[in-house]
């Protein structure tokens, strides 16, 4: 479980969270949206440990990080780490040793080529395949399916789908709302900095809708297109 309480995050004078409570519970699947700007990624990186804040965040766990996987929107890498030597660096960081790392290469990754010349896809995918042999119990995936080809996007599909049936928190946020609805349990719409509103499965179809008048309303209209 995670739980955050009046969780709020100021770059300089500009509040980029505001008094944000959530609880996040184990075996459930939770998604995040919202425009860009919203604040999701800034949540995720507090929720992680990468920024400071002010609020709480408690958990289960006596340091939270040491539990949680953070797939971000755009992973960091060395410049001169081959694909396989950052799989080894994250096992690490836990403390694991990786055995036959070639057998788990499930989106057959080039792992003995620098990760600096990898595709944006191939480079999302190599640090979901980091985090996932760390054997987390959390995961934090921002925008896990952007820039990835349609297959490995059905293979994270499943990814997250087996995440429940062991019992591991899953949040991610997405663009593709479609995908959301298939495999969460609950969805937050994040705008400016808070959450506006919690949705469970039984309602997805109508945040969808919901969503769908709010953004485009009648922007198309006006560009009187013929």
């Amino acid at each position: 479980m995670i739980k955050t309480e009046k969780l709020s995050k100021f770059y300089g004078k500009k509040q980029v969270l505001n008094a944000i409570d959530l609880e996040f519970k184990k075996g459930k699947i939770y998604g995040i949206v919202g425009e860009n700007g919203a604040g999701k990624t800034t949540l995720f990186r507090c929720l992680s440990g990468l920024e400071n804040y002010k609020g709480t965040i408690t958990s289960d766990y006596t340091k939270l990080k040491d539990h949680l996987g953070l797939l971000l929107t755009e992973p960091f890498f060395f410049s001169k780490i081959t694909g396989k030597e950052y799989i080894r660096l994250l096992a690490n960081a836990r403390q694991m040793k990786l055995t036959n790392i070639e057998e788990k290469n499930i989106f057959d990754l080039p792992l003995n080529q620098y990760a600096s010349t990898y595709s944006t896809g191939m480079k999302k995918k190599l640090a979901l395949t980091a985090i996932l042999l760390q054997q987390n119990d959390i995961f934090i995936l921002d925008e896990p399916f952007n820039g990835v080809d349609i297959q490995s996007n059905l293979v994270i599909t499943e990814i997250i789908k087996k995440f429940k049936k062991l019992e591991k928190t899953v949040i991610i946020s997405s663009h593709i709302f479609s995908t959301l609805s298939d495999i969460c349990d609950e969805i937050y719409l994040m705008k400016n900095g808070e959450i506006i509103k919690k949705v469970e499965q039984v309602d997805f179809v109508k945040l969808e809708n919901e969503m769908k008048e709010f953004t485009i309303g009648n922007r198309i209209d006006k560009l009187e297109l013929k």
